[in-house]
């Protein structure tokens, strides 16, 4: 019997290649598995720990203003909703703080805490731009909070009676329009201020008025004429049959975008002639894209964060919540904690030349 012929070189080569592909096909199937049983147990037992650590426990939100406010009220609505999503399902309390529009709230969370995920801070708008506009009274650097999401971003608007002589956004460049503010720091107070330096516009502000109702009933009573930077939601919630009878005239928006809400609203931002100007006032419009937000102070362990951050993506999207907010005349468009958290990294990153030039408008 002749011996059997010896394998070509290509076939060996052939051969040897599959065996290699096969070998390194099994070894990283093996290495995959053994991964998985290590990295699904870990990841069970992050979760079993902050289940372990919120059960029995409460979570306060601690908001930087009054009772009974928009903010306050937006709160004790979410804390309805949310502790059913978080791990260990704590139950959550609200208690108001709202000493220097929130600083004092944020000041002690951000240097003292507690910072173990059991204390979220519930701050006005205007918050994340404190420590750049007011450094004096702002001891936190905005971009190391920990934020955790955001209810809704609402659009701010400017309004005029219906016979006020400024009817359009191009009249405020050349015709004086007199306007109602509470106090300096309100956006009524600090947006008509800052355009008139920035844009050139003539808004006349007479501040001091006790609350927004106030300068309502000015308006009525023909001492002032418009209020520049009112909150959309809250001129529907107040006055809705000034809108629907057309008593008002809503000449601009401020934000860094127009809202799908107001499309055909012009943008106050639009009539920035440099870039500097615009980056000047967005530094202070800034506060209407972040909306309205929740933080936690720096240090708080990332898991308990992870499952706070989901809790409230969670809630924004629940059915009850969602009819809650509508009931209160609030159309949700919510931000992750991620969106936010880019956002007032952008603001604390804005040239310090800009923030100078904007702090001297405000604080002449």
């Amino acid at each position: 019997m002749m011996p059997p012929a010896p394998a070509k070189r290509s076939d060996l080569f052939r051969r040897a290649k599959q065996w290699i592909a096969s070998s390194l096909t099994a070894g990283m199937s093996a290495l995959l598995l053994s991964a998985a049983s290590v990295v699904g147990p870990a990841s069970d037992a992050r979760a079993d720990g902050v289940a372990n650590f919120y059960r029995g426990k409460q979570i306060r939100f601690i908001v930087g203003s009054a009772p009974g406010g928009t903010y306050d009220l937006l709160a004790r609505t979410v804390a309805r909703h949310m502790g059913g999503y978080i791990p260990g399902n704590p139950v959550i309390i609200v208690q108001n703080q709202s000493t220097a529009g929130g600083l004092a709230m944020a000041n002690q969370l951000y240097a003292l805490g507690p910072k173990d995920g059991t204390v979220v801070g519930v701050p006005l708008n205007g918050l994340p731009a404190a420590p750049l506009l007011e450094p004096s009274v702002a001891h936190f650097n905005s971009s190391k909070l920990i934020w955790i999401g955001s209810t809704h971003q609402e659009p701010y608007v400017a309004y005029v009676w219906h016979t006020a002589p400024v009817q359009s956004l191009p009249d405020t460049l050349i015709k004086p329009l007199v306007v109602g503010a509470t106090t300096p720091g309100t956006t009524m107070n600090d947006f008509p201020t800052l355009t008139n330096a920035i844009l050139g516009t003539k808004f006349k502000i007479v501040p001091g008025y006790g609350s927004t109702t106030q300068m309502n009933e000015a308006i009525e009573r023909g001492e002032t004429e418009g209020v520049i930077g009112f909150g959309w939601f809250a001129l529907n919630a107040q006055v809705p049959q000034w809108l629907a009878e057309h008593k008002v005239r809503v000449i601009a928006q401020f934000g860094l975008e127009r809202s799908r809400l107001l499309p055909d609203v012009p943008l106050m931002l639009d009539l920035a002639k440099t870039p500097e100007d615009r980056q000047a006032l967005a530094m202070l419009f800034g506060r209407t894209a972040y909306g309205r937000p929740y933080f936690l102070p720096p240090d708080v362990p990332p898991e308990r964060v992870e499952a706070l951050r989901r809790a409230f993506d969670a809630t924004v999207k629940d059915t009850a919540f969602v009819g809650d907010m509508k009931k209160i005349g609030i159309e949700l468009d919510p931000l992750t904690g991620e969106q936010v958290q880019k956002l007032v990294g952008e603001l604390a990153n804005t040239p310090t030349n800009i923030v100078a030039r904007v702090r001297a408008v405000l604080n002449p």
